[in-house]
């Protein structure tokens, strides 16, 4: 009884005949697998293209059972890959979702209390500031506008951002330290 293993050489001419022969078998199978005709292409063009790159090493006995099983794993491969892909952006997108909720939780809160902080300046420092970050008026178009030196602009400004710091100061602290801990916690 001759029990001898026939080696398959693996030329150019070989490795076009192995194509011919079992690249439909193949595709079939990867599109059954995938149910993507994209995919199950790009999963048979891998197997062919490992096949070429190891020609040297390889000890092939039975050329379609290594590649329909070459294609079986690449596509189980492929679907653990993508699965994992899928998974992974789901986290990623949801965790985006909450701390984009909570940022704009903390933006509105920090409008409001700066709100509240501009409300609470003397008519004119209130006037000068609203004129100067909400309309983006220059110091000269201020002073114009209102009938007042630009060296009172300036006064006003800084007296509008010396009150407004003092107030938002505690608040700011405390949020600031939870947002750095959110965004240190989600990236």
């Amino acid at each position: 009884m001759n029990t001898s293993v026939h080696k398959i050489e693996i030329n150019k001419r070989r490795f076009e005949e192995l194509f011919q022969l079992y690249w439909k078998r193949m595709y079939s199978f990867a599109l059954k697998s995938l149910g993507d005709e994209d995919d199950a292409k790009e999963i048979v063009q891998e197997v062919f293209k490992s096949l070429w790159e190891r020609r040297q090493h390889l000890q092939l006995q039975d050329a379609e059972r290594y590649l329909l099983r070459s294609v079986k794993l690449k596509s189980l491969e492929f679907l653990r890959n993508k699965g994992n892909k899928e998974r992974h952006h789901d986290l990623i997108s949801n965790s985006k979702s909450e701390l984009y909720e909570d940022n704009n939780l903390y933006y509105k809160e920090l409008k409001n209390h700066l709100d509240n902080a501009v409300d609470s300046l003397p008519t004119q420092c209130k006037n000068v500031y609203k004129l100067s970050r909400d309309e983006g008026l220059t110091n000269k178009e201020i002073a114009n506008n209102l009938l007042i030196s630009e060296r009172a602009v300036e006064y006003h400004i800084s007296k509008a951002l010396a009150v407004i710091k003092i107030r938002l100061k505690k608040y700011c602290n405390i949020n600031i330290a939870r947002f750095l801990l959110i965004s240190f916690l989600y990236f």
